[in-house]
């Protein structure tokens, strides 16, 4: 008896001993990424043990036609065979010979039945639904919480010549809580097939119904019965989409060296646009991994190029599928790939073994060396500066020949437009070359800062894109230190977003958004660059080295998942902070706008104020968004004096009424604001910006570069808006006719534009003229168009012959006029790429004439190099023949000659030109329904083609032309927020005239009065 009870124990010890292995064994597979095989295998080593076999209930409620044919060929449910002659349980199977879960259901909403399930007549009674579930009328834009995914595997099979592309995606997700409704997002797909399968049960799940809902971008699937937190389930789909768009997965074309047409196929997600790939949760807290496969011509020299290494290259009949290795957990928008003939550069980054490679056009490999170059050592640096490894095992960069955006940061998969990653020294300018190395280090520093640490939402974008706006100065810095970036930060990021900051159609960095259009145009130049501004007074604040401790801290601490902007200031908590940087940060972020300072003296003592900044008198006393700070900021002051040059610190709090600085009494000046560090105005008394313009005269060398441009920015900006006399701001601009560098030269005729624009219809312009002259002749003698290596000088150079040539410098317009004629004589012959942008643009304008604008736009038809291209076609823009300029406006639409890419630019082009202006206003008004249908609503470029093109509007007529084409078309789409900046900025225009057309007219006669008696005009 003891003997049989041993026995009988030691037998159920072990049955149960197995049982428990094989349970294990189906967890394990539920959390691999073989879903369904490996799940399919430890079942059936769990009904050999058991000795029973388990059979799906039947969820059927209607059968199916014998014969549903899928996209990708297959027949359920009468036993079709995939392209590799395996028959699937079901008899439907994806291309590559995967097999689907069973039980899937039609558009219509029947469902087919599995193997092993009895079709009845009879409909399966289910349990009654609790109450309490999800409604899916209640979802407006962000998808219901219940869900989130763990694993995506992709099938996809794009047709390069017809555009079509046929695919599969199978989705496991956890739950968070029951549901009956699954809610993911899906955008111009067809959906022929849907099933749901609990893994661990080996059943289908009951579909409802299901459908698309196009104006919320979503796919509802309504279930008969509800999914539980304790289970996995993977949901498939069959799907078509097409290739059409310049978003989502795409194709575009090139024309090789033989004069053929070569077919790509690319893709661009961010921020919404995965869901026109395949469905998907397309949210980028919801990050997963994903395991894909891509198929495309077999035996052709295409490739298939993802963010992970190739896996394994299957041939099925007259395809090859490339199967990637599985990614690290990362959100929708990252995903990517390219399908290519390109060819490729190589190298290894750093003392790592990562591989980078930089992929082109064949016939321009050669001009990826540069982009390799700096890529490599970009990234060598950010694994130094982070303190984290790259964490993928390769880096790829792709120039793509039809880019909506500059350039996509996919994780391992970094695509760009060709003029932001190519570069050849024969075609490409210091311009173009800084451009290059500019985006490949914002692209990299995306590779920690938003992969593998993403927003949680897109409201914390200016985690992402703030933060690589600023470090990517860094990355060129320690690449080319002799380009002064650090410096120029001031001039290319700060100046520009001050100027859109202190309009009402400004927004704070962090705001609440959730609809496909709001998420778009939050890609704008606040997010961007106010959010980099913010990220580089912080540094300022606390210090390089604990920024940088508290930057890989975040970056450790939420690595492949997903962070706020709370998350981010708490990493400085434990640095040694004597001051509440998250309340100091808190008042940037959570506002929007930005203090002016202004400053009254009492000896050699100094009482500072803050106000708001406004760049339009009127918005003083309008009706603005509410503001917990009440739009007062916790302002980080620093300042210099003419007696100590060291650099002094205070904290101007947002609760405090002023703030007081006493400095030595020998001081003759103080400068706040070194360096233009902090996101703030500064205005002096009167006597101060006289002493401060005197000693800038007396030697500019007393103040950095950043601080000569920040003084003559604050003073023009003072000065427009009103708060400062105008006479002040141009006297103190006078010392620019000893300015020799780049920076503040950048500041000096961005101004002179600036000016030139507003009284150009004036009786003030002939005076304008001899006062803008006056001050460009001695740096545009000094520099000529004879060009150096001198990285800023070629950049300085190009900026003032511009200038002096807009504004009639008689030798600058005669040089650029003798070497456009004598180009057009010897078209092979070019100019140097560091004066064709000149040459090309005011050469023509001097012609003027058909033959020669024919002439040029024959060169722009054939030329192969995109950045030689964008000179010619902005040369083209500088006719001053109407009716030519109306033509190029219409063959702009023309996709065989003008890139869908390069359309918004082209047009821009146009509108700068005074002759051009009014032709584009007329022709967008009048085509705006075409230029929606071809573009979609949801195109930002649209959208801000209106400020644009109206940027120099200054009158009540045009002011209302503008607001009746807004009532006429009152779907702004992601342009909502340019139409209200475009009209801010008219509103602007027109004060400007009202308040600053007499006194500075009068200034202007008195200068040009003195330049004539003393005989300097040039």
């Amino acid at each position: 008896m003891v003997a049989w009870l041993t026995a009988k124990t030691v037998a159920i010890f072990l049955g149960l001993t197995a049982t428990a292995f094989c349970i294990a064994t189906i967890v394990l597979a539920v959390e691999k990424a073989s879903l369904e095989d490996d799940l399919q295998d430890a079942l059936d080593k769990l009904e050999v043990l058991t000795g029973s076999t388990t059979t799906p209930s039947t969820t059927t409620s209607a059968t199916t036609p014998s014969e549903v044919t899928t996209p990708s060929g297959e027949t359920t449910p009468s036993g079709a065979t995939t392209p590799s002659g395996e028959t699937t349980p079901s008899g439907a199977t994806t291309p590559s010979g995967e097999t689907t879960p069973s039980g899937e259901t039609t558009p219509s909403g029947e469902t087919t039945p599995s193997a092993g399930t009895t079709s009845s007549s009879v409909n399966p009674i289910y349990p009654t639904l609790p109450t309490g579930l999800p409604n899916p009328e209640e979802i407006q834009w962000r998808l219901p919480t219940e869900l989130q995914p763990v694993r995506y595997r992709l099938y996809l099979h794009p047709d390069l010549e017809t555009g079509a592309c046929e695919g599969t995606v199978s989705i496991q997700f956890q739950l968070n809580a029951v549901t009956n409704l699954i809610v993911l997002h899906a955008k111009d797909l067809n959906v022929h097939s849907i099933s749901i399968l609990n893994m661990m049960a080996r059943m289908r799940i009951a579909i409802d119904k299901y459908y698309l809902d196009e104006t919320r971008e979503l796919l509802m699937i309504e279930l008969k019965e509800v999914l539980s937190t304790s289970k996995a389930y993977t949901l498939s789909v069959s799907f078509d989409c097409d290739l059409s768009s310049l978003v989502g997965f795409y194709r575009s074309s090139y024309t090789d060296e033989d004069g053929n047409q070569k077919w790509i196929a690319s893709t661009k997600f961010e921020p919404t646009y995965a869901r026109l790939a395949f469905p998907c949760f397309d949210e980028p807290h919801m990050k997963a991994q994903f395991a894909i496969t891509i198929a495309k011509p077999k035996g052709s020299d295409y490739h298939v190029l993802s963010n992970m290494p190739v896996s394994t290259e299957e041939d099925v009949g007259d395809l090859t599928e490339v199967i990637f290795q599985e990614t690290l957990p990362m959100s929708t928008y990252l995903a990517a790939f390219v399908i290519s003939d390109f060819k490729y550069t190589t190298t290894t980054i750093g003392d790592t073994s990562i591989e980078l490679r930089v992929y082109s056009t064949p016939a321009q490999v050669d001009k990826t060396q540069y982009a390799l170059e700096t890529g490599a050592g970009v990234t060598a640096y950010y694994i130094d500066y982070f303190n984290i490894s790259y964490p993928l095992p390769k880096l790829d960069m792709v120039a793509i020949p039809d880019f909506v955006s500059g350039a996509m940061e996919n994780w391992g998969l970094v695509t760009f437009r060709e003029t932001a990653l190519l570069y050849d020294k024969s075609t490409s300018s210091s311009v173009n070359q800084q451009r290059v190395a500019v985006v490949v280090a914002h692209e990299l520093a995306h590779q920690w800062f938003g992969n593998l640490v993403t927003m949680n939402w897109w409201n914390d974008l200016w985690l992402n894109e703030g933060f690589a706006s600023y470090i990517e100065y860094k990355g060129v810095d320690h690449m080319h230190k002799d380009w002064d970036m650090m410096n120029q930060f001031v001039t290319a990021e700060l100046h520009p977003v001050l100027k859109i900051d202190a309009t009402l159609a400004s927004h704070a960095i962090v705001k609440s958004i959730e609809s496909p259009d709001e998420i778009t145009e939050y890609f704008d130049t606040i997010t961007y660059s106010k959010g980099a501004a913010l990220v580089r007074m912080l540094e300022n604040l606390v210090t390089e080295e604990k920024f940088r401790n508290a930057t890989t801290r975040y970056l450790s601490s939420h690595m492949y998942s997903t962070a706020t902007t709370d998350d981010y200031l708490t990493a400085f908590e434990a640095e040694d902070i004597d001051i509440d940087v998250k309340l100091i940060m808190q008042t940037w972020t959570e506002q929007m706008g930005l203090p002016v300072v202004e400053v009254v003296q009492n000896g050699n003592t100094y009482r500072l104020t803050q106000k708001r900044f406004l760049a339009n008198q009127d918005d003083e006393t309008a009706v603005v968004e509410p503001s917990s700070f009440n739009y007062r900021w916790s302002i980080p002051i620093t300042y210099t004096t003419s007696a100590d040059s060291t650099v002094q610190s205070t904290i101007f709090n947002y609760n405090d009424n002023e703030a007081t600085i006493t400095v030595p009494s020998t001081a003759t000046w103080i400068k706040l604001n070194k360096d233009q560090v902090g996101y703030y105005r500064v205005n002096y008394p009167e006597a101060l910006w006289s002493s401060l313009t005197s000693a800038l005269k007396t030697s500019r060398l007393t103040f950095s570069t950043a601080d000569r441009a920040h003084l003559l920015n604050d003073a023009n900006a003072l000065a427009e808006a009103g708060q400062l006399a105008y006479a002040i701001a141009l006297e103190l601009s006078t010392y620019l006719e000893s300015e020799e560098d780049y920076v503040p030269w950048s500041v000096g005729t961005a101004m002179l534009t600036s000016l030139r624009n507003r009284v150009y219809y004036t009786n003030q312009y002939k005076n304008f003229t001899v006062y803008g002259r006056k001050l460009l002749t001695p740096i545009v003698e000094k520099l000529a168009y004879t060009v150096g290596e001198d990285h800023l000088e070629n950049q300085l150079r190009i900026k003032v012959l511009n200038a002096a040539c807009s504004i009639g410098h008689e030798s600058a317009l005669e040089q650029a006029t003798t070497l456009f004629n004598q180009w057009l004589a010897a078209p092979a012959t070019r100019p140097s790429p560091d004066i064709r942008d000149v040459v090309y643009y005011f050469g023509l304008q001097q012609v003027n004439t058909e033959a020669a604008w024919d002439q040029v736009w024959q060169l722009y038809l054939t030329e192969p190099d995109a950045q030689e291209k964008l000179k010619l076609m902005n040369a083209l823009a500088a006719i001053k023949v109407p009716w030519l300029l109306q033509r190029y406006i219409n063959l702009a639409f023309d996709e065989t000659k003008v890139r869908r890419q390069d359309y918004f630019t082209l047009i821009g082009y146009i509108s700068t030109n005074p002759v051009g202006q009014g032709l584009v206003w007329d022709y967008v008004r009048e085509n705006w329904t075409q230029l929606v249908e071809r573009f979609g609503i949801n195109e930002r470029n649209l959208g801000r083609l209106i400020p644009t093109i109206t940027a120099r509007f200054s009158t009540q007529t045009k002011l209302e032309e503008m607001e009746q084409f807004f009532a006429k078309y009152p779907d702004a789409g992601a342009g909502t927020l340019a139409r209200q900046q475009a009209l801010e900025t008219v509103k602007s225009n027109i004060k400007w005239l009202e308040l600053n057309q007499t006194p500075v007219g009068d200034w202007l006669a008195t200068y040009a009065e003195q330049a004539t008696a003393s005989n300097s005009i040039p």
